[in-house]
């Protein structure tokens, strides 16, 4: 069967980079088609009602929202600005040791004065936050073949501290914080931290919902429910794409927002791609998933906690063994969680990085962990927390797996490190012509902000061409 529309760009996936950059394409005048698996956009970027209760999937919040920020840009760019309100808290963010806690305020300055109150002997705070923030082309060079690591051992020598600013980078990239690319931890820093805490009123799949808006006034075409089967080719020029609900649909140019396994391996087809670039896709190491719990509470439930605040939680220094049980799945064994009351007070999200594994492994101890995860609360955080409870469920890296066929369940694409940064061959495959990649599997872009930009880029690679 074959579809007898042709568009100038099908766009596979409707996450943030790939609705980002379906609007910026909709918006030159091209003719665009966004086809999505699921019943909803935004991928990890949505939000599900249970029991009348409102839950953010995943993302918790986004950066870059500055004035001169990306993320600010494009809204601004597509209009968002005014159909979005974004809240945020001050603290963004803290980070709970065990023998004490910083904040990260919604100014650096007061933030590091956090830092220097605790650690006065580091002569070297301020300018180490103030490299994180660099935006000059030689701090890139500086930064990109050393490890977050490397870098923390440059500037300090207490390792108290260096734990402290290694440790949240787990949960926001799920890899060893110590083996991650400086420059990408450079950036999750900018972003999440120090310009994070952003958050769209009305919850997360408020901004998948407006670009949906926007994309369609545009003029774009978006099919949810919608599963791509195959990238056609010819001549290692792309075609088109064969689609479950339409059949083939002719297009000129493709452009997958979805993991780059499944683009390479599934879509195209081993046999299309080349063997050197196999060999380095094989060799590609994912960030680990989440596991995840939902909680709804009732009205009495009481705390002096600020909403909207998201709290990195810590039992020890050693960052090592933090990651290693994660990455074992001893999720009773782990030394941190992180979690947010939301805005209104009705829900807690709580979460730590997590493997795959096997189904039966989640089905064996899913509400075991949750139940231990409660507990963990209960005593350090929400004394009688069990007893307000009105809702309670988890996601396991297997869902998250469902909601966008992501490999492993994988949260942030491919591991930071220095080896997987920047691999040109994941934005645009260069063994064909007309085929992009965009989203966080390009290993490039992270979180909100960071797929953002790589949708809006992607969108100028595409025009420049055709222009």
């Amino acid at each position: 069967m074959s579809y007898n529309e042709k568009y100038d760009a099908i766009i596979i996936g409707a996450g943030i980079g790939g609705l980002v950059c379906g609007c910026y394409l909709a918006k030159a005048g091209m003719k665009v088609l966004i086809v999505e698996q699921h019943h909803k956009p935004g991928g990890y970027c949505t939000s599900f009602n249970r029991a009348g209760f409102i839950f953010d999937v995943g993302p918790h919040c986004f950066g870059s929202y500055r004035k001169g920020g990306i993320l600010n840009k494009i809204f601004k760019e597509l209009a968002l600005d005014k159909k979005i309100k974004i809240i945020r808290p001050n603290p963004s963010d803290i980070v709970i040791m065990p023998d004490y806690s910083i904040p990260f305020w919604n100014n650096l300055e007061k933030t590091i004065m956090e830092f220097q109150k605790i650690f006065p002997e580091e002569p070297n705070i301020k300018d180490f936050f103030y490299l994180l923030i660099d935006t000059d082309p030689q701090s890139f060079s500086r930064l990109r073949n050393l490890t977050f690591k490397n870098l923390v051992d440059k500037y300090f020598k207490n390792n108290r501290l260096k734990a402290t600013l290694l440790l949240p980078l787990l949960p926001i990239n799920g890899f060893l914080p110590s083996s991650l690319s400086a420059f990408v931890a450079a950036k999750l820093y900018s972003e999440f931290l120090i310009d994070g805490g952003y958050y769209p009123e009305g919850g997360m799949q408020v901004i998948p919902n407006a670009l949906v808006e926007r994309f369609r006034k545009y003029g774009g075409e978006l099919q949810l429910s919608c599963i791509a089967k195959k990238i056609r080719t010819k001549n290692n020029i792309v075609t088109g794409v064969v689609l479950n609900k339409l059949g083939f649909v002719k297009a000129k140019y493709v452009i997958s927002d979805c993991d780059a396994r499944q683009t390479f391996l599934k879509l195209l087809g081993k046999e299309k791609i080349e063997e050197h670039f196999y060999r380095k896709l094989k060799s590609m190491v994912p960030s680990l998933s989440n596991f995840i719990i939902y909680l709804g509470i009732n009205q009495n439930f009481k705390t002096s906690l600020n909403p909207g605040t998201f709290l990195y939680v810590f039992d020890n220094y050693d960052v090592e063994q933090i990651y290693r049980k994660a990455k074992k799945g001893d999720i009773k064994g782990y030394g941190g969680y992180m979690f947010r009351l939301s805005y209104d007070k009705k829900t807690i999200y709580a979460g730590i990085p997590a493997p795959y594994k096997n189904q039966i492994f989640w089905e064996n101890n899913k509400y075991m962990f949750l139940e231990s995860f409660i507990f963990k609360l209960e005593k350090y955080i929400f004394p009688n927390l069990s007893k307000y409870l009105i809702y309670k469920e988890a996601a396991t890296p297997h869902t998250l797996n469902r909601y966008t066929l992501n490999y492993k369940g994988a949260s942030f694409g491919w591991a930071g490190i220095p080896s997987q940064f920047a691999v040109y061959d994941f934005r645009k495959p260069s063994f064909f012509e007309n085929l992009y990649l965009t989203g966080h599997w390009t290993s490039l872009g992270v979180g909100i902000s960071g797929t953002a930009y790589i949708g809006q880029d992607t969108a100028k690679m595409v025009l420049y061409k055709k222009n």
